[in-house]
């Protein structure tokens, strides 16, 4: 990579952490000293917390502040990893392997087994920590160690089942055998949207195949790997298994760049933009190695003319407006056929006026949308809706930020623009989405269709040809195509990605499994003799 290209990798959390420093230097005491959050405490974190683990607990970089974005405060302090910390990880891990690989996956199974059991444990905690830390109501963050938990029940499954084919060979006395083995180590690299389901899709499904991984979080939620790693490792120590299997490295762009370019790991998992991954994918495959990216999405839901407009607007409200926009599946188009226009944006509205309200405090049960994560994001939405007047949308609901402490904006509605606007076909990460007429499905389809990602879109209609138009080979080119159901919200049974510029990549479940492991032909003569294939002869 460029130098330019380089400091671009995984730095956009480490600006935002920057720019939030000077609301937070008002705050006289961190969160984790306030009874309130006496959660934090419960999960083993302290006001200066270790963000490297190797089997020990040891860092010797920068000192990180995690803060929230509720309220700007601080919420503990983390020591970030240095060079020769992430060589220590990268160095452990690799030897770690080596135990690790030997063990039956059922046994490895039964480890990830326990780690579900052991997130049960601590889900209200933990759940209390992701909605402190990245900014989601609490529902959606107990949902997300939820979804660990059910990887980790895929995993133990998956762990009895790992497939091996024996293929008839044409050679008498001969048999062809698919084998399927580790990889090794990993390398896995998370966003803040998703601080413990992403790396719970890659770590459960990668401990069960037989590798190992080195995990470096986004630096906006530190705190929250640090919990999980702990949670993760006292499954470890409890079966004495090495913990560098499961090592973290908290760190900024310049640890990212270090395991992006390290030849030790021969798979490479990246969650974030995707002008940072494809920086990453270019990085990975100039050394051969193998990468998977979950990168960004412009999705789109289109309304048929004959869609149950209750059932959408149902699902639209959380589609466009949940997580406060900041989903990766998040609806940031809705293509409404134009015979329901008016009455599909003038039912939205109100469902968004209803829900006004309700946005604050992420840990208040009667809280339904968070803030944004960081001002960087507010920025950006500011920017987004000015530039989307100045083009002739015209902002049917919402399109101010609200003045409190925190990073709160109104969830947002824009008409006016055309499909083919590049506001329309670029990806802001906040609560806006943009309402399209079209004629007819095929115009849908090609309108969602015509922007660079892949990543998910819904069809709602009542109409069975048209189902199969959408799902088939020139209905949605999305990695995710649903049918009367959001954008967002996908269970772990099915393999998750997109297509595109999302990155190519699938997480998760089906035969994602295949990501983490190498695969061999072997054939094996048992008949005493030399016979080559094709019948070929060659001498006496």
């Amino acid at each position: 990579m460029t130098g330019l290209l380089m400091n671009r990798v995984l730095c956009r959390s480490v600006l935002a952490l920057r720019l939030r420093l000077p609301m937070a230097r008002n705050a006289s005491t961190y969160l984790i000293d306030d009874p309130k959050y006496s959660f934090l405490r419960d999960l083993g974190l302290e006001k200066n917390n270790v963000g490297v683990f190797n089997g020990k607990w040891k860092a010797n970089g920068q000192v990180i502040q995690s803060y929230s974005p509720a309220n700007g405060k601080i919420i503990a302090e983390v020591q970030s990893a240095s060079q020769a910390d992430y060589e220590s990880c990268a160095t452990a891990a690799q030897d770690a392997w080596h135990t690790w690989a030997e063990m039956p996956a059922p046994a490895r199974g039964e480890i990830v087994r326990q780690i579900g059991d052991a997130l049960r444990e601590k889900l209200q905690p933990l759940g209390q920590l992701v909605s402190l830390e990245m900014g989601k109501i609490l529902p959606e963050a107990i949902g997300e160690v939820v979804e660990y938990i059910h990887v980790c029940d895929l995993a133990l499954g998956l762990s009895r089942t790992l497939p091996g084919t024996i293929f008839p060979s044409e050679r008498p006395g001969h048999v062809l055998i698919e084998k399927w083995n580790p990889l090794g180590a990993i390398g896995i690299i998370t966003a803040f949207n998703f601080p413990v389901a992403v790396f719970g899709w890659n770590s459960a499904i990668a401990m069960v195949c037989g590798d190992v991984s080195v995990w470096k979080p986004s630096d906006t939620t530190p705190l929250t790997a640090v919990a999980v790693t702990k949670i993760v490792e006292s499954v470890l120590v409890k079966n004495n298994i090495p913990g560098a299997v499961a090592a973290l490295c908290v760190g900024g762009k310049d640890i990212g760049q270090t395991l992006v370019r390290d030849h030790r790991m021969k798979l490479v998992s990246f969650t974030g933009s995707t002008a940072v991954g494809q920086d990453v994918g270019v990085e990975v495959q100039r050394r051969f190695g193998r990468h998977l990216l979950e990168l960004g999405g412009n999705n789109a839901i289109v309304v048929n003319s004959d869609a149950n407009v209750e059932l959408l607007l149902n699902a639209a409200l959380f589609a466009c407006a949940g997580t406060a926009g900041q989903r990766c599946t998040t609806t940031r188009r809705l293509l409404i056929h134009e015979r329901l226009f008016p009455e599909v944006v003038s039912r939205l509205k109100k469902a968004y006026a209803s829900v006004l309200p309700k946005i604050g405090d992420p840990l208040l049960s009667e809280t339904l949308i968070g803030p944004l994560h960081t001002p960087t994001a507010v920025e950006a939405y500011k920017r987004t809706v000015a530039e989307a007047v100045k083009q002739g949308g015209t902002i049917e609901f919402g399109g101010k930020v609200i003045e409190r402490e925190g990073y709160f904006v109104e969830p947002t509605i824009i008409t006016g623009l055309p499909h083919d606007s590049p506001l329309v076909k670029s990806e802001c990460f906040a609560p806006i989405v943009y309402c399209i007429k079209i004629p007819d499905l095929d115009t849908g389809i090609q309108y969602n269709n015509e922007v660079d990602q892949g990543l998910s879109s819904s069809l709602f209609t009542e109409n069975l040809a048209d189902v199969f138009k959408w799902i088939g080979p020139h209905g949605s080119d999305c990695g995710i195509v649903n049918v009367n159901i959001p954008t967002n919200g996908a269970e772990v049974g099915g393999a998750f990605g997109g297509e595109k510029a999302t990155g190519g990549g699938r997480e998760c479940g089906s035969d994602s499994w295949k990501n983490y492991m190498r695969r061999s032909t072997v054939t094996v003569n048992y008949s005493g003799t030399i016979k080559l294939a094709q019948n070929i002869q060659f001498g006496d």
